[in-house]
């Protein structure tokens, strides 16, 4: 597997990459996410540099159109105002109103907003559908909060984002710590200040008020359907290999799902305490009763099968890595895997990495991956069938009609089997078969790209 086309050089590229990183110095997730994606984009960018240079395109495309920050006061269950802050960055429309996810955890920053809402430029590019690329959240950390405090908190977290926000313009989701229960207050609230039932305006809603079948399961369905693909590719059976999965939220549950589905027996997940091992296969029931009804810890696993091993975390390598498996599945949260990390799973034998998380691999990770000749799926291919699927939301909410589970799936695997051949097609064109990193990139900023030239200089 080729790396060749960062060693196509670009004046104006590298240019480029060295002022943004100059610029925003202190946002390292950014800068990592603009340069792992512009770092393999050198061969497109020589066969229009003049062009692109003279209409500042890429100069645009690493600066968000607008950046949304707020404050977010609300009172807890004892009565003390707390004081959050909120975000929302609408980085690209270029092909549509501004989509991607809202993440309530104590981690969230400008850096991280930025890179996930960049990812997501070119992640929902590679769908096909109509969206152009945002993201927004607040460190405001709902574990251990009452119902009534996370309530709260989303109704005053809305009143200010609905300023910026609506179906035709931003359309958000769920991210980490935002899931079906926060989305219900968020759009209550939208509901209650607008005066109007703009069903489009998030997606992830429940069943009941405008959600779509097949969501909840999307993003993990989609990883397993890319990496059946790649896997096909190369001549590789799903059935009867092994998985390690790391987390175990929304992602990592329905990637297990599917997987066991595809004859994988997965043989360990994990929390931000520690791994679970079962060597019989994990059994998923467990998992979300533990995660999705108690919303426990994943040591609690032990009470359902006293046979399974359970490590602590601490070490610098993640205990979840250290367990020999075929393919591995992160899908926990970004920078998970290093190149101490990478080294033992390709040691011990994987032969696929596919991310399910926002850029869980770092650089150093993915290269040593490519280097090694494993076969490589990165996140914003990979993990696109979330926000795929809430493209069809949103398709349905403007139908007032809803497809069954069967059809939306059905559509799912279709988008990824596409996502997949993009990445491969645009791979092999550009001399880098088999890189699925470049692909993705070069895929998705060829359409991003032409929007942008045709729409002027905005």
């Amino acid at each position: 597997m080729s790396n060749s086309a960062t060693l196509v050089k670009s004046e104006y590229l590298e240019s480029v990459i060295e002022k943004t990183k100059q610029k925003n110095a202190h946002e390292s997730e950014f800068i990592q996410a603009m340069e792992e994606v512009l770092s393999t984009l050198a061969p497109v960018i020589a066969k229009h540099e003049e062009e692109y240079k003279a209409t500042g395109l890429l100069e645009r495309l690493v600066e968000p159109e607008r950046i949304v920050s707020f404050r977010v006061p609300w009172l807890d269950d004892k009565g003390q105002v707390q004081v959050n802050r909120g975000f929302r960055v609408q980085f690209n429309g270029a092909i549509g109103p501004y989509k991607g996810g809202l993440r309530f955890h104590p981690t969230v920053n400008q850096s991280i907003m930025k890179f996930l809402s960049f990812e997501q430029i070119f992640k929902n590019a590679l769908t096909g559908l109509p969206m152009g690329g945002g993201k927004g959240g607040s460190d405001f950390d709902p574990k251990g909060k009452s119902d009534n405090e996370i309530m709260k908190f989303c109704q005053s977290f809305m009143t200010e984002l609905q300023k910026h926000i609506g179906q035709d313009i931003d359309v958000p989701a769920g991210d980490i710590g935002v899931g079906g229960r926060e989305i219900g207050y968020l759009f209550g609230q939208y509901r209650k200040i607008r005066n109007s039932y703009e069903a489009g305006v998030l997606t992830g809603k429940g069943l009941e008020y405008g959600g779509s079948l097949a969501r909840t399961e999307a993003t993990g369905y989609g990883l397993l359907y890319f990496t059946r693909e790649m896997l096909k590719a190369h001549n590789i059976e799903l059935k009867g290999k092994t998985a390690i999965i790391s987390g175990s939220g929304n992602v990592a549950i329905y990637a297990a799902e599917k997987a066991m589905a595809y004859g994988i027996k997965v043989l360990a997940m994990s929390d931000s305490t520690g791994c679970i091992y079962d060597k019989n296969g994990i059994n998923l029931d467990a998992i979300k009763e533990i995660k999705e009804v108690k919303r426990g810890r994943i040591k609690d696993y032990l009470n359902y099968v006293p046979t399974a091993e359970y490590t602590e975390n601490g070490a610098n390598v993640p205990p979840v890595y250290r367990i020999k498996a075929d393919i591995v599945l992160p899908c926990a949260t970004q920078n998970d895997i290093n190149l101490e990390t990478a080294k033992v799973i390709v040691t011990n034998g994987a032969v696929a990495v596919a991310e399910g998380a926002n850029m869980p691999s770092t650089t150093e990770a993915i290269n040593y991956f490519l280097e090694k000749g494993i076969l490589f799926a990165p996140g914003k291919a990979a993990n696109a069938g979330g926000v795929a699927t809430s493209g069809l939301e949103m398709v349905q909410n403007s139908m007032r009609y809803y497809w069954s589970f069967e059809e939306v799936d059905k559509k799912l695997d279709g988008i990824m089997t596409n996502i997949f051949k993009s990445c491969q097609e645009a791979a092999k064109e550009y001399g880098v078969e088999g890189n699925y990193v470049a692909g993705a990139n070069i895929a998705a900023f060829r359409k991003v790209a032409k929007a942008m030239r045709a729409q002027g200089i905005i």
